[in-house]
């Protein structure tokens, strides 16, 4: 599915010929972000017009001077609200942390963003601490998603205003986390990119965390290579190459387990018609019995991974602030309260069985595909209830979690038609290989760019 908004590869070369300015590509978001007609009072909890102006000033200046630190010198883009960024408060989608002293160091993943020169022109939305798939903030309220937006529908989470910053143009790449679908999520349900990493390549240093067994910082992009191209960066690797695998041959499993239960109509039928046209590309689609995914449930019956180690970070703030948290982000938390230091060894130890037996059934193939939500975005209003949130977050979460706890890595296309309900169909390979997954992923999306 293509898009009308620019890459990142074409912003640089339009930067790069003199067809635009940072100071032009700045005042375009600025002005897409203070829309009153728009997403930008709830995408972005904090934008510094000024500060951003001047960055911006800065960048068209070093590029006149032939000093540009890269390429991407001077390009817009958004950033979580779990990230440190000097001089702004960390508040991580809460009230609980609105009056933490400003940051007094960027996190390391956007001291290096920064030092290619991309400019930070806002923070944006998220889900309270990342606890939910499905974007919904009763604090800085919650962004629509582009598809039906005049009876909203939510952005998925927790990188809502992340994923919407970049699908409305309010940004032109996102920088998010992803520690059960976090990136992917949202990045389906409004009909972009949104990769996750290998979690060891990302430092965690000055994110607010969830679970750092999982976390990982990811982009959320208008298309692969400009995934890649932030993830080179983040992880430190400078550069990125995407050359993008023949079709012919390639082998995707789609997992039986769990995987494909309880799809939503619209999701199923553009599931089946994806796979069928990558067949008819010479792909090999097999059905698997992924048995490893079947082990996930019982891992997940007292709260996990995230319930377990955010309450441990959590436990300070709640004791003192409870209050202040969303009701429904705090009752997850507090499932790991009655979680004992056996429970968290077995956890451990469960996981590192369970990756090993993913990475021998994968071994055969070249990645798994499978939708990367297996519902279509649901109406906000539709979710009043306590039951219909927790139902509708269950279904949101379970096919990217399960990449995250299997240590994989993972992207998320659009492969839904203009106008259609959106859908993701994601691509997952085992940890470390994210270099061959970009090069599928750019075959994948090349694909579906003549739909």
């Amino acid at each position: 599915m293509s898009t009308a908004l620019p890459t990142l590869d074409a912003l640089a070369a339009a930067l790069a010929d003199g067809r635009t300015t940072s100071r032009a590509l700045v005042e375009d978001c600025l002005a897409r972000i203070a829309d009153q007609g728009g997403e930008g009072a709830r995408a972005f909890v904090s934008v510094d017009p000024a500060r951003v102006r001047r960055a911006a000033d800065a960048m068209d200046g070093l590029r006149a001077a032939g000093a540009a630190p890269s390429r991407f010198a001077g390009i817009p883009i958004s950033v979580k609200d779990l990230f440190d960024v000097t001089g702004e408060v960390t508040r991580a989608g809460s009230k609980v942390l609105a009056d933490a002293a400003p940051a007094a160091q960027d996190a390391e993943v956007i001291v290096r963003l920064r030092a290619a020169g991309f400019i930070v022109i806002g923070r944006t939305n998220m889900t309270e601490f990342a606890y939910s798939g499905l974007g919904i903030n009763p604090h800085y309220g919650t962004p629509a998603a582009p598809w039906q937006r005049a009876t909203p529908r939510v952005p998925g989470g927790s990188s809502s205003g992340a994923a919407v910053s970049v699908a409305d143009g309010m940004a032109h790449a996102a920088i998010g986390t992803d520690t059960g679908g976090s990136s992917r999520i949202p990045a389906a349900f409004t009909g972009i990119v949104g990769y996750k990493p290998t979690a060891r390549l990302m430092p965690q240093d000055g994110i607010v965390p969830l679970a750092p067994s999982l976390d990982a910082a990811g982009p959320l992009a208008r298309s692969v290579r400009c995934c890649a191209s932030l993830h080179a960066l983040m992880s430190g690797a400078k550069e990125s190459k995407v050359d993008e695998l023949p079709l012919g041959g390639l082998r995707l499993a789609v997992p039986q387990t769990l995987a494909m239960d309880d799809l939503d109509p619209e999701v199923a039928t553009t599931f089946k018609a994806a796979l069928s046209r990558l067949s008819s590309a010479g792909v090999r689609v097999s059905d698997v019995a992924f048995d490893a995914f079947a082990k996930i449930p019982p891992m997940s019956s007292k709260g996990g991974f995230p319930a377990m180690e955010s309450y441990a970070w959590h436990k300070p703030l709640i004791e003192t602030r409870r209050d202040l948290y969303d009701p429904r982000v705090i009752s997850r938390i507090m499932r790991g309260a009655d979680a004992t230091a056996a429970d968290y060894l077995a956890l451990l130890a469960d996981r590192k069985t369970l990756v090993a037996a993913a990475e021998a059934q994968l071994a055969p193939f070249d990645a798994l595909v499978l939708p990367t939500a297996a519902i279509v975005p649901p109406r906000i209003a539709d979710l009043s209830t306590d039951e219909a949130y927790a139902r509708a977050n269950i279904l949101a979460l379970r096919n990217t979690t399960l990449i995250n706890l299997i240590d994989g890595c993972a992207v998320s296309l659009p492969v839904h038609r203009a106008g259609e309900a959106p859908v993701g169909l994601m691509l997952a390979c085992r940890g470390g290989d994210d270099a061959r997954l970009f090069a599928l992923a750019a075959a994948v999306e090349q694909l579906f760019a003549s739909s």
